[in-house]
């Protein structure tokens, strides 16, 4: 796999090429691969894209030097477009909504980010509305909007796409990946669907979220506590294209903080609820396709894991399922 190994001018040249690390549980002949996300700078997949939506951002003249990006955002995306804007002279506001990870926020603030704060009663919609409510404060602002822009795929498309196609030589036969904002999943099966047309393709969702509707599933809109993936209105992300996708596999809370805690004990994966839920998933169609009840070019599957598990401490991430589940 590709590694760093000359040295680099800023922190934002580290971004990519992490490693794609084999998973020890998965069926001997149909093999798992996860992305580890978590060796970006700052520590979760959303680097890519927090680096690629503001270079295209100040390239298009869209947020000009000096000026402002504000972001509706859970954490992750939100340090990652703070990294990127402390290299690229930008400030950045980014509007919260309560009840996320409280390490996320921190970060975001140590990276010199204002946080505004509100209410998690309406969504990311409402954090969207306030997001713009404050860019029209400012002459020289910006709302990056990760849920609706094409650099975000773009930057998938572009860099992990390619990474993984070059690990595996090529030989990618199931993609399976958590679904929040859609471009991780959307740009790696653009890039990879160039040399393997045939790729099948599952996107992951917590039980209760309603994104399988989109394929016409009955979905059930329920609570979870899985961060980071998910939804309760599917029409919340311009990314996803369902004809892309062959099927959303969903994932209950349970399993997914069941195979946090074993990646930790038994592989020493250090990660957080959505990788858990993409690791079950994987690991599920693995077993299919080993058995002949699935499909694939290949006898390989890959996934992703989003970030590490060391911002969800505050959480009981690796308590028990009740103490995980009454912290979040």
């Amino acid at each position: 796999m590709t590694t760093h190994d000359t040295s680099k001018a800023s922190v934002l040249d580290t971004i990519g090429e992490t490693p794609l690390v084999e998973l020890d549980a998965a069926p001997g002949a149909v093999p798992v691969y996860a992305k580890a996300e978590t060796f970006n700078p700052g520590g979760s997949v959303k680097d890519r894209i927090g680096k690629h939506i503001l270079e295209g951002l100040l390239d298009r003249g869209e947020v000009e030097p000096g000026g402002t990006i504000v972001e509706p955002t859970a954490g992750n995306t939100g340090i990652a477009l703070a990294i990127a804007a402390t290299q690229l002279d930008l400030d950045a506001i980014f509007v919260v909504p309560d009840g996320f990870s409280v390490e996320k926020e921190r970060l975001m603030a140590a990276l010199g980010a204002e946080i505004d704060h509100i209410s998690g009663d309406g969504g990311m919609a409402a954090a969207t509305e306030r997001a713009h409510e404050i860019a029209d404060t400012f002459d020289n602002a910006v709302v990056p909007q990760q849920f609706a822009t094409p650099l975000n795929v773009e930057a998938h498309y572009h860099t992990t796409g390619p990474e993984i196609l070059d690990a595996l030589d090529g030989e990618v036969g199931a993609i399976v990946i958590g679904i929040g904002s859609g471009g991780t999943l959307t740009g790696i099966v653009r890039a990879v669907r160039e040399q393997v047309p045939d790729v099948h393709v599952v996107a992951v969702e917590p039980e209760g979220s309603t994104f399988g509707s989109l394929l016409g599933d009955d979905r059930e809109e329920g609570p979870y506590k899985i961060e980071g993936i998910g939804t309760h209105d599917p029409d919340v992300t311009e990314l996803l294209e369902p004809a892309e996708i062959d099927e959303f596999l969903p994932v209950s809370d349970r399993d997914a903080h069941a195979e946090v805690q074993r990646l930790a004990t038994a592989e020493g994966h250090l990660v957080g609820s959505s990788s858990g839920a993409a690791s079950v998933a994987a690991r599920q169609v693995a077993e299919e396709i080993a058995a002949d009840e699935r499909d694939a070019p290949f006898d390989t599957v890959v996934t992703v894991f989003p970030d590490g598990g060391e911002r969800y401490l505050s959480k009981n991430i690796y308590g028990s399922f009740e103490e995980w589940e009454e912290k979040s």
